[in-house]
């Protein structure tokens, strides 16, 4: 792959996506692509932080042997796409959960998925995400999410809680207390004793995705508790998007916001065709719109960097979705 001409935003460190093409960029399915970025892409909490209490969960190494099952997932995926069971619906939370579970399940490690606990009168009280085998025989329950968030820095408080999602209905910091506070107490309530096999041994959280900084505040620093090594974009309104005349763009469909993509050539986008669909898409009430920037390389399109173009207003919206 050739050297970026479109550089990360200035002020920002290196992208995830140059390590991710280096390392998975002979996989061609999009599914088994998210699954190894799922897999080895860095999370967004830091497992070492006070904050937690040993609360966070990860995943085994990536190692040669996870490789080789990849690659041999990616020559024939079918079994992943009928257990994918894929809707026009689905959301990105559910796609990835049913991604990560048949990993697990085809590594011996998956006891449940998705296990609800009901009260006595047939309410729903909650529900496991995944309950795990872990290695020395323990049963463990994970709670998992993969999210994007913006950074709205006009504001005070918790700096977490100034991430807000594309669409305004949480933050990162909400998102965060309901797991820790909430859904990693689920095991300790007595009705869910008789639906687990065995007491559980530990409740963590496994949270992945991306955090995106406005292109004027880079250098921002992330909020305590998270990975330093996290994956970043940027973010900005329509009216700053300059664009490069040199790379080629894609405006990634929500099942494709987690793996940095590869786009086939052809459909590829130059920069006054991206601004004319941008300009299409966010008029009136819109959301905001990911970005992929992408270079040459194999044949292919990869991208090099990200980010969310967002309606003019959205960020007096989010000013009020904070302030409110």
């Amino acid at each position: 792959m050739r050297s970026s001409a479109h550089p990360p935003e200035p002020g920002r460190p290196p992208g995830h996506q140059s390590g991710f093409h280096q390392r998975w960029g002979h996989l061609r399915d999009p599914h088994v692509r998210t699954l190894a970025w799922l897999l080895d892409a860095p999370a967004l909490l830091d497992p070492d932080a006070p904050e937690w209490a040993g609360r966070i969960a990860s995943l085994p190494t990536a190692d040669d042997a996870t490789a080789a099952w990849l690659a041999a997932l990616d020559r024939a995926p079918a079994p992943l796409h009928a257990a994918l069971d894929m809707q026009p619906f689905t959301r990105l939370g559910r796609y990835a959960e049913n991604l990560l579970g048949y990993y697990l399940r085809e590594h011996g490690h998956l006891v449940a998925h998705n296990l609800q606990v009901r009260a006595e009168k047939g309410g729903t009280i909650g529900e496991f995400d995944f309950i795990l085998r872990a290695d020395n025989g323990a049963l463990m329950h994970w709670e998992f999410a993969t999210k994007l968030y913006l950074l709205e820095t006009e504001g005070a408080g918790h700096v977490a809680d100034y991430f807000v999602g594309p669409n305004l209905a949480d933050t990162l910091g909400a998102k965060i207390r309901k797991i820790m506070d909430h859904q990693l107490a689920l095991s300790a309530h007595p009705a869910a004793q008789p639906v687990l096999p065995e007491p559980v041994a530990a409740a963590q959280a496994l949270v992945k995705g991306w955090l995106f900084y406005h292109r004027a505040t880079p250098q921002v620093a992330a909020p305590a508790g998270i990975a330093h090594a996290h994956c970043r974009g940027f973010w900005c309104a329509l009216d700053e998007f300059a664009g490069d005349a040199a790379s080629r763009y894609a405006i990634l469909p929500r099942l494709s916001w987690l793996a940095p993509a590869r786009v086939p050539v052809e459909e590829g986008m130059d920069r006054d065709t991206l601004l004319r669909e941008l300009a299409q898409r966010l008029s009136g009430d819109a959301a905001p719109v990911l970005v992929a920037i992408l270079e040459p390389a194999g044949g292919d399109l990869l991208e090099v960097d990200r980010g969310f173009v967002v309606p003019d207003d959205w960020r007096e919206r989010a000013r009020r979705r904070l302030s409110g």
